[in-house]
């Protein structure tokens, strides 16, 4: 795994105000490049997000559309989905951005990236049906799975219980953080397209921060318990 150098400026006390005061500095160090990666990422799952199912209005030629879309999510925007959390996390550690990075998953993990975010949500839906809070639990401690299978080349069950691990004892700061990310994207469609962009470059660098001030303090656990990286 790469050694990551930091710049404590934006290692957050891992509190769910620091993340976001800090988050918001941050998209203002590297406003250009973060602002066309979310840009470019809203247009990519706009297949994903465009197609809407209406069962009273559900006809058979639609299956075909349903299921390309679904595997274009899969393959395509879920994966895409991973690099562009990179790319904030990249900015968290002032390295380099390139708009071509939120590609980079095609290069650096594909297949984990694919398995990971089609078990997570697997997981995640079969929670909520399970009474909706376990399903929350199972987003919160999976939250950091994006990070880990494309920074640190996880393979994706390693990803899973790493994650799980990583986020014992800020279960609750991560909800309170995406709990707070839902009012302010409510905020940014106020004032429409560049609201939403700015509220969703916030949002994702929050939790960049999050991730790396976590791995920062006590390392990525190995799936056996133990720490196999620690950074000073």
């Amino acid at each position: 795994m790469e050694t990551i150098e930091s710049n404590n400026a934006f290692v957050s006390d891992t509190s769910t105000g620091d993340s976001y005061s800090k988050g918001w500095k941050l998209i203002f160090t590297t406003f250009i490049e973060l602002l066309v990666v979310t840009l470019v990422y809203g247009v990519i799952q706009i297949p994903t997000n465009g197609f809407q199912f209406r069962p009273d209005h559900f006809e058979w030629f639609l299956v075909p559309i349903v299921l390309l879309a679904i595997g274009y999510g899969i393959f395509i925007a879920g994966p895409i989905g991973y690099s562009v959390k990179w790319v904030f996390l990249k900015a968290v550690r002032r390295e380099k951005i390139e708009i071509k990075d939120m590609f980079a998953v095609f290069e650096r993990n594909y297949w984990n990236a694919v398995i990971a975010g089609l078990v997570v949500a697997i997981i995640v839906v079969i929670g909520l049906f399970m009474l909706i809070v376990p399903g929350i639990i199972f987003a919160c401690r999976l939250a950091f799975v994006p990070y880990l299978v494309i920074d640190q080349k996880m393979e994706a069950m390693e990803a899973l219980k790493a994650s799980w691990a990583m986020t014992r004892g800020h279960g609750w700061t991560i909800f309170f953080m995406g709990l707070l990310a839902f009012f302010i994207v409510i905020a940014g469609l106020i004032v429409l397209i560049f609201g939403v962009l700015i509220s969703a470059m916030w949002i994702s660098a929050a939790f960049a921060i999050l991730y790396h001030s976590v791995y920062l303090k006590q390392g990525i656990p190995a799936t056996n318990g133990t720490v196999v990286q620690e950074v000073d």
